[in-house]
C-alpha cells in the first residue's frame, strides 16, 4: 500500500472526542501554529540576571523618557518599582509620616535676661519662658522625649537676640506639650527669629525597645499607625539604643513583622546600610540579623522619623460565606450566605505615561504621580491631589488612563461634588494638558460623566478610535467630542461579561477578552468567539481566583494569550492562546502573572511567579535556571483509522518531515511517537517512539530518513515532542507505511 501523508488541521480541538476529531490535534503544550504547521514556541531569559522583586507582579508598563531612557513600571502587591538599566527602583508612595508638620514658625516676641536655663511650659499656642538666660553663642532649644505629653517639637533657632523682660514664644499649630529647654544662649536686643520649615519639625513619639539576645525591635507610637503585617516603613533620625542596635541599624527601611496593637509593631533588626533591594533574593527578604545586647536600653531619641508606605495589598482574592457575607436581605435572618462572597480584592495596578512622567493607581485606591526628571534618590510617587495647584483631583479610582487628546481619565472614581466617596460607574477627566485641574468650569475641558448600566467599571481599553469601557454587564464606547462636552459615551453591547480587570486586549482596532465561559471579540460589533478549547479552559479554572486572569498580546506571532489559574492552583499556571491570523486555539502550562508586548523593548517581557522578569521569544530554552534547562514541548493528534475503523491497521514505517532550522544544539532532535488502540475509549496498547535527529545542514537539511516500527490496532495517534536544550523545530508532513490487517 502507498505511503500515507499525515496532515492535520491547525489548532487544538477539545470540544469533541478524540475519535471524532480525526485529522486534528487534541493535546499539546508550548507549541504554536505558523502557516498551518505546528512549531515549538520560543524560549525565555531573565530580563535582569540577578534582580528580583517583592510580591506578585500583576502589572507591567513600558515607556520612554525625553532623553530616550527606557523604563518599565512593575506593580506588585507589595511595591511599585521602576526598572531601568537592569535595576529595580522603589517608588512606592508614602501614605503617612510621623513627621506631622514640617512648616511651623517659631517667633520670639520678647525674650531677655541672664537667668539660668529654665523651662518653657507650653499651653495652647503660647509658650512662656520662665527662665532662659546666659550669654554666648547661638544655641538650639532641645525638647526631650521624656517630658512630652503628646508631641515632640524641635526648633532650631538660627539667630536669637535676647534682651528685655521675660516674654513669650508663639508656636503655630494646635499642640500641647511640656518642653524642657536644655541650652539656649545669647545676648542682644529683642529679636524675632524665624524658623524655616526644614528647621522645625513636629513628631509623633517613636519609642524603640530591644531585648537582650533578640533581633526583634518593638516600636511604640502615640498615634495609631494604621500598618499591617508586611507593610514597609523607613526610619531616619533615630539614635542608637546603646549597644549592637546602632543608628545605622535602625535608620533604614524595614518590613513590619508583627502588629501587636494599633500603636505598636515589630521589626527584625538587620545589618546596617543594607537596602531592601540588597537583601531581596528570589523574591524573598534574606537579611543578616543583628542581635541586641544588654547595652541596648535606649529609646531612639526624639528626632525619629517613620515614613509608612501605602499598605501592602493582597496576593489572592479573599472570600467569606459566614454571617454578614453578601448583600443585606439575601436570606433568612442570621443565616449564612449560600455562596462565597468576595470580601477583599487583589492589588491590581494601572498606570499610564503623562509625557515622560508616570501616573499610577491601584484598583480602588488613590492616584499618584512620579516625576522622572527628579531621578530615583528620595523620589517616590506622590498623591496627585497633593501636587501644587491641585484642584478637585480624584482621590480614589479603579483605573486611570491618559487619552490621546492629553486628558487624564479616572474610571470608577469619586465625583467632584463628593470627594473621597467612590462611585464605581463614574468617569472623570482633567482639563486638557493638565495634571492638577479637575474642576469643571466653563473655561476648561474638565468634566465627568456617569454610566447607567452595570454595578461597577471593570476595565477600560484604549483603541485607535475610541476608549472601550467595560462594566460587569455592558460595554460602552467613550469618544472625544471636543468642547463643550469633551467626551460622550454610548452603549455598544449589553449582556456581556468580562472575567477580570486585566482580561481585555486591544490589537489593531479590535479588542478581545475572556468573559464568563465565553471569549468575545469587538471589531465594530461584539461577537462571541468560536473556541475549540472552551470547555477545557473553563472547566479547569479556579473561579475564586479568576480576578488574576491576565490578557496579553504577542504581535510577533499574531497571538492573544490569557494566563489563568487552573482549578487546583491559586496562581496563574496555565495559558490559552488565540492566533488571530490562523484563527486557531492552543494552550499549555506556564506561570506568568503579567506580560507586555514588544515595542519599547525588543522582546515581550513577562513577570513570573518566581519574582523575576523574563524576556520571551529569546532563544529556545527555559532561562529560569542556571544553566538554562530544556522546554518540554509536545503535540499529540486525535485518533486516526483506516476506512470506518472496522479493520485493523498495521504500521511498519514512519518517514519524518521536520526542520530544526536555527537550533543551537549540535545535533538537535525530536521524538516522534506512533501509538495504537482498538477502541475509542480504550487505552493505547502499543507505542513506538523514534528519535528524529538532524545530521547535516548543507547542502540541504538532513535528518533521520526513516524509522521502522511494528504496530497494530484499529486506530492510531501521532505525537511529537522534544526535551533537549538548544532545540527548536517545525513539523512538516510526516508519512507512515500503513496497510489493512484484517478485522480481528
Amino acid at each position: 500500500m502507498p505511503l500515507t501523508k499525515l496532515q492535520f488541521k491547525p489548532g487544538v480541538n477539545r470540544e469533541t472526542t478524540s475519535y471524532t476529531n480525526e485529522g486534528g490535534w487534541y493535546d499539546g503544550d508550548k507549541v504554536r501554529f505558523r502557516f498551518g504547521m505546528p512549531e515549538k514556541i520560543g524560549g525565555w531569559v531573565k530580563h535582569n540576571s540577578t534582580q528580583s522583586f517583592l510580591g506578585a507582579c500583576r502589572s507591567l508598563f513600558p515607556w520612554v523618557a525625553l532623553d530616550f531612557s527606557r523604563y518599565l513600571g512593575v506593580g506588585t502587591n507589595k511595591k511599585y518599582y521602576v526598572e531601568t538599566g537592569g535595576a529595580f527602583y522603589d517608588i512606592t508612595p508614602i501614605r503617612y509620616s510621623n513627621e506631622l508638620n514640617s512648616s511651623i514658625t517659631v517667633g520670639v516676641s520678647g525674650v531677655s535676661g541672664t537667668t539660668a536655663v529654665g523651662d518653657i511650659t507650653k499651653s495652647d499656642n503660647v509658650a512662656t519662658v520662665t527662665g532662659v538666660g546666659g550669654t554666648g553663642e547661638v544655641g538650639s532649644p532641645f525638647i526631650s522625649t521624656g517630658t512630652s505629653t503628646t508631641k515632640n517639637i524641635i526648633a532650631i533657632i538660627s539667630s536669637p537676640a535676647l534682651t528685655g523682660s521675660v516674654g513669650e514664644v508663639t508656636i503655630g499649630g494646635n499642640l500641647n506639650a511640656l518642653a524642657e529647654v536644655t541650652g539656649v544662649e545669647g545676648t542682644g536686643e529683642v529679636g524675632l527669629p524665624l524658623v524655616a520649615g526644614e528647621n522645625v519639625t513636629v513628631f509623633d513619639d517613636l519609642i524603640f525597645a530591644a531585648t537582650d539576645g533578640s533581633s526583634t525591635i518593638t516600636v511604640t507610637v502615640n498615634e495609631e499607625h494604621g500598618a499591617t503585617v508586611g507593610d514597609f516603613v523607613t526610619f531616619s533620625g533615630v539614635d542608637g539604643l546603646g549597644g549592637n542596635i546602632t543608628s545605622g541599624v535602625l535608620n533604614q527601611e524595614y518590613e513590619i513583622a508583627t502588629v501587636p496593637s494599633a500603636t505598636t509593631f515589630t521589626i527584625e533588626a538587620r545589618l546596617a546600610n543594607t537596602s531592601i533591594q540588597d537583601i531581596t533574593v528570589d523574591g524573598q527578604l534574606v537579611p543578616t540579623p543583628v542581635v541586641a545586647n544588654y547595652l541596648d536600653v535606649g529609646e531612639g531619641g526624639v528626632t525619629s522619623v517613620a515614613e509608612y508606605q501605602i499598605t501592602s495589598g493582597l496576593d489572592s482574592v479573599v472570600y467569606g460565606n459566614g454571617w454578614g457575607a453578601g448583600t443585606w436581605g439575601r436570606g433568612a435572618w442570621n443565616s449564612a450566605a449560600e455562596i462565597s462572597i468576595e470580601t477583599d480584592t487583589l492589588r491590581l495596578w494601572n498606570q499610564d505615561a503623562f509625557g515622560e512622567d508616570l501616573l499610577i493607581n491601584f484598583r480602588d485606591g488613590n492616584i499618584y504621580y512620579w516625576d522622572v526628571s527628579l531621578g530615583f534618590v528620595n523620589n517616590r510617587a506622590v498623591a496627585l491631589s497633593s501636587l501644587s495647584g491641585a484642584n478637585r483631583a480624584p482621590t480614589i479610582a479603579k483605573q486611570i488612563m491618559v487619552a490621546d487628546e492629553r486628558h487624564i481619565l479616572a474610571f470608577g472614581c469619586d465625583l467632584e461634588a463628593t470627594p473621597g466617596v467612590q462611585d464605581s460607574l463614574a468617569i472623570r477627566f482633567s482639563d486638557q494638558e493638565s495634571l492638577t485641574d479637575w474642576q469643571t468650569t466653563a473655561t476648561n475641558t474638565a468634566g465627568e460623566i456617569r454610566l447607567s448600566s452595570g454595578s461597577e467599571i471593570i476595565q477600560a481599553v484604549k483603541t485607535r478610535q475610541q476608549i472601550l469601557v467595560f462594566t460587569d454587564t455592558t460595554m460602552y464606547a467613550l469618544q472625544y467630542l471636543g468642547p463643550p462636552f469633551t467626551y460622550g459615551s454610548a452603549v455598544v453591547s449589553e449582556g456581556i461579561t468580562i472575567r477580570s480587570p486585566k482580561s481585555a486586549v486591544a490589537f489593531e482596532d479590535n479588542v478581545m477578552w475572556m468573559g464568563t465561559n465565553e471569549f468575545y471579540v469587538y471589531s465594530g460589533q461584539v461577537q462571541k468567539l468560536l473556541c475549540t478549547v472552551r470547555d477545557y479552559v473553563f472547566d479547569d479554572l479556579n473561579e475564586n481566583q479568576a480576578e488574576k486572569i491576565f490578557g496579553s498580546l504577542n504581535t510577533e506571532s499574531s497571538e492573544i494569550w490569557w494566563f489563568y489559574p487552573s482549578a487546583n492552583s491559586d496562581t496563574n499556571n496555565r495559558y490559552v492562546v488565540y492566533n488571530y491570523l490562523e484563527k486557531v486555539w492552543y494552550y499549555g502550562d506556564l506561570s506568568r502573572t503579567a506580560w507586555v508586548d514588544r515595542g519599547v523593548f525588543t522582546r515581550p517581557v513577562a513577570a513570573s511567579t518566581d519574582a523575576y522578569l523574563y524576556d520571551h521569544e529569546e532563544g529556545f530554552d527555559d532561562g529560569s535556571t542556571n544553566p538554562a534547562s530544556a522546554i518540554n514541548a509536545y503535540l499529540e493528534s486525535s485518533q486516526m483509522d483506516i476506512g470506518d475503523g472496522d479493520s485493523f491497521a498495521f504500521i511498519r514505517r514512519l518517514i519524518p518531515d521536520i526542520t530544526f532550522k536555527n537550533s543551537t544544539a549540535s545535533s538537535p532532535s525530536a521524538l516522534m511517537t506512533l501509538k495504537t488502540r482498538n477502541f475509542p475509549g480504550g487505552a493505547y496498547l502499543q507505542s513506538k517512539a523514534s528519535t528524529v535527529e538532524k545530521s547535516a545542514s548543507v547542502p540541504v537539511e538532513q535528518f533521520t530518513e526513516q524509522a521502522h516500527v511494528r504496530l497494530r490496532g484499529r486506530s492510531f495517534a501521532f505525537r511529537i515532542s522534544s526535551e533537549d536544550t538548544g532545540v527548536t523545530w517545525r513539523l512538516g508532513s510526516p508519512r507512515v507505511d500503513i496497510r489493512p490487517d484484517g478485522r480481528r
